[in-house]
């Protein structure tokens, strides 16, 4: 029995020895002809996808690229709709039951096998061989030319299989007035028309969604653009692509009202006093789009941004809501499917509608409930265990690009990578799965923000696992090769780090939409000379940097590399020399003509942005949107009050500097949140835990202790609290939630910190233990100062 075991082993192993000796690679050589099999009943987005794989394969290997029904080097298909997968041997039964996922892997006769579970997952899996091939997802969008290829090998073993972690990933074109808009209607798609971005625009926009495995687009819809669908073409483009048309909270039904109700509407948009025409603009819309893939937005708000119209009361208004969700979900029901549960749709409680919802709105259970940041990246609301269970699921709406209160960022994409990955994997974990939106304004220049959000909407794990300054850095790599990357990492992170401190956009200390003209004043930041001098120093440091490295790019990457790197680090430089400098002359310890010069350089870097590859990007970069105050020139002028002073603290601590004793023994517990923060060293705490730091003798006989901490809003409940003690007193409870937009909110998101202050008696003892305890789940601790006490 022995020998006949020993000899069926050996047998079975000569045999799996046999087989993986006749597998082969997958092989493409330059300049021969790549035959891609693929059937004509696959979905348009299929041959879409096939169309751009084949310009990339002609652009790296300069190779034809033939797609037939007949075999060949490349195998595509779809679950349940093409019968070459059977023929390949592949097993492909990891694909059943997923969503938008594909199979990539070399099959045993050396082929390619691209098989998706559905056209999405198919599409994608076909890009992904461009991804392989080396084409960046910012091929066109930042002009990152795919490096040339003699050979494109994949070894006899390569397996892929992926799927999204959230099932609608997408963005909206939002504040399209400065960039996008003016770009795509006089310059990328000339048009008599005002205000078109037509669907020459909107195939560049979707072909990037599907490069960067995205499936959902909320159009532009400000009164300077023609609203989407009544832009003949733009239909046509999304379908071409697989995109999922949606809109914002304030665009029921697929109905842009700021850009329609004038054109289609009668009377006022007012479901109180005039249901029927309102009802009839939804109607018309519906009807006409039925065929398309729409995510229904529910509910109402105004025109444009606005409450509604007729009800004044949360009361009165949730009401109207009620009505409205039956008489929307009817037309969906009548002209959609009868089974309106099977069309997804969304409610958004934006501002004030939060308060409806709050006040006991009851949402049918099949609608994703989508939350939103307070529009400077900190989440507003995770839902409640009841809210998780939902059939409908949970969205979010997230901002890396903001127009209102207390000021805009439009220009420059400077949103902290660390905060969104920190913020969006909060998001994730707390059952945010459903659907994630990306506001980006005009896509350029906040490139890496959008693929960062999502690669992290594809798969969340893999980027968990990777971490953000490796995702920062492989992206650096892909963009410009191993050796530029290198140097230029830390300058990104760098940048991103002063912009978390302040934006450029907020370096005037003005403000937008308040009363007071004063706050249109650009007057002094609360800094002292050797705080604006080091900011200074350490801008430009980065602005050196970038310009040397720049001589290191090959000549086919230098647009690329300024749209990526040099113009955001330089600008942002700029902006920061241009207001810190007339800072510095307003008490005459700088000359006024530094900060002049740095305008001129603002003008001149967005003057040759604009002129970039034959001016193909010309009026896409605008470095005053809106005209507002901070952009100008500085006027000059004397200071009426003192400079602010330094103030050194007598201890200095980062969150992670923290340490959590117990047992008697002292071990490290905070929660690392990969570069967040002041420093790029805040810690989370967990609720229940607490930080302790050390110091030994204090002179004085108080000490002031300032405590900063991340000013996000509660995860779970209305609270955000941490309780403080010193040398075992009785701990001091302190809250720091904000509600709405509050004074205190303003100054919180312009400085991206959330600060107490508290006075501790000290005793003459050698050692001190400052601990801070979390009270709740979400605090975030960025920094903690000692200071003697200030005898004014």
């Amino acid at each position: 029995m022995r020998h006949k075991f020993l000899f069926s082993l050996f047998s079975l192993l000569f045999v799996t020895l046999a087989i993986h000796s006749k597998q082969k690679e997958f092989v493409l050589t330059s300049g021969e002809t790549v035959a891609i099999s693929c059937s004509p009943s696959e979905g348009l987005v299929v041959h879409t996808a096939l169309e751009l794989l084949t310009r990339d394969i002609q652009t790296v290997l300069s190779s034809t690229a033939q797609v037939n029904e007949s075999t060949g080097m490349i195998v595509v298909g779809t679950l349940g709709q093409s019968e070459l997968l059977e023929q390949t041997g592949v097993d492909v039964s990891v694909l059943k039951g997923k969503r938008q996922a594909f199979l990539l892997t070399v099959s045993p006769e050396g082929k390619l096998v691209v098989a998706g579970s559905d056209k999405h997952g198919t599409a994608y899996g076909i890009l992904e061989i461009s991804r392989l091939l080396g084409v960046s997802p910012w091929e066109w969008w930042a002009d990152v030319t795919p490096n040339k290829k003699e050979l494109f090998k994949l070894s006899r073993k390569f397996r892929s299989v992926q799927s999204p972690s959230v099932e609608y990933r997408g963005i909206f074109i939002n504040d399209e007035d400065w960039g996008l808009m003016p770009w795509s209607n006089r310059t990328y798609e000339p048009s008599d028309v005002k205000g078109e971005i037509g669907p020459r625009t909107n195939e560049r926009i979707f072909e990037l969604l599907l490069r960067l495995r995205a499936n959902t687009y909320w159009p532009a819809m400000h009164e300077c653009t023609l609203p989407f669908f009544l832009t003949k073409g733009n239909r046509e483009a999304a379908k071409k692509y697989g995109i999922f048309i949606g809109a914002s909270h304030c665009e029921p039904m697929a109905c842009n009202a700021a850009g329609e109700w004038k054109r289609r509407g009668d009377g006022a948009y007012d479901y109180v006093n005039n249901s029927a025409a309102v009802y009839k603009f939804w109607e018309d819309r519906v009807k006409e789009v039925a065929g398309q893939e729409i995510l229904y937005t529910l509910g109402m708000r105004g025109v444009h941004d606005s409450k509604m119209q007729g009800a004044k009361t949360v009361e009165e208004q949730k009401a109207v809501i009620d009505r409205v969700f039956v008489d929307q979900r009817g037309l969906i029901g009548k002209y959609v499917n009868k089974d309106m549960t099977k069309v997804p749709q969304v409610f958004i409680p934006y501002k004030e509608v939060l308060d409806i919802y709050h006040a006991g709105l009851q949402v049918p259970d099949d609608i994703t409930l989508m939350w939103c940041d307070d529009n400077y990246g900190y989440i507003r609301h995770f839902p409640t265990a009841e809210e998780r269970v939902r059939k409908g699921g949970n969205g979010v709406y997230y901002h890396v690009s903001y127009w209102g209160r207390p000021h805009d960022y439009l220009w420059l994409g400077t949103m902290s990578p660390s905060l969104i990955y920190q913020q969006m994997k909060l998001a994730y974990d707390q059952g945010i799965q459903k659907m994630w939106i990306l506001n980006v304004g005009d896509i350029k220049p906040a490139e890496y923000q959008i693929e960062l959000f999502m690669d992290m909407a594809w798969n969340l794990d893999a980027l968990a696992s990777e971490g953000v300054t490796s995702h920062l850095k492989h992206w650096l790599e892909r963009e410009f090769g191993t050796s530029c990357a290198k140097a230029v990492l830390p300058v990104m992170q760098e940048h991103y780090r002063l912009a978390h401190i302040r934006k450029p956009e907020f370096m005037g200390n003005t403000r937008e939409e308040e009363k007071d003209p004063a706050y249109r004043i650009v007057k002094d930041l609360p800094w002292s000379e050797k705080e604006i001098n080091e900011r200074l120093q350490a801008y430009g440091e980065l602005s050196e940097t970038v310009e040397r490295m720049a001589l290191k790019v090959p000549v086919d990457r230098q647009s690329a590399y300024f749209e990526l790197v040099k113009y955001p680090v330089q600008a942002a430089a700029q902006m920061n020399r241009k207001l810190l400098y007339a800072q510095l002359a307003r008490h005459g310890k700088a000359d006024w003509e530094q900060s002049d010069l740095a305008y001129d350089s603002i003008a001149a870097l967005t003057k040759q942005y604009n002129s970039l590859e034959d001016g193909k990007w010309n009026r896409v970069m605008d470095f005053k949107p809106r005209k507002l105050p901070v952009f100008d020139r500085v006027e000059r002028k004397n200071a009426t009050s003192s400079m602010a002073k330094e103030r050194i603290a007598i201890h200095k601590w980062n969150g992670l500097d923290g340490k959590n004793k117990q047992s008697g023994k002292v071990v490290t517990t905070p929660v690392t949140y990969e570069g967040l923060g002041y420093e790029g060293r805040a810690a989370g705490i967990n609720m229940g835990d607490a930080l302790t730091f050390s110091f030994g003798t204090c002179e004085a006989d108080s000490v002031e202790v300032d405590i900063r901490l991340l000013p996000n809003h509660p995860v779970h409940g209305e609270q955000l609290r941490f309780s403080v003690s010193l040398d075992g007193s009785k701990p001091e409870v302190i809250s720091y939630e904000t509600k709405g937009r509050s004074e205190e909110w303003k100054e919180n998101v312009l400085r991206n910190q959330a600060i107490r202050k508290i006075v501790f008696p000290v005793s003459g003892k050698k050692s001190h233990q400052l601990v801070i305890k979390a009270l709740d789940e979400g605090v975030i601790l960025d920094q903690v100062m000692l200071y003697m006490p200030d005898k004014r």
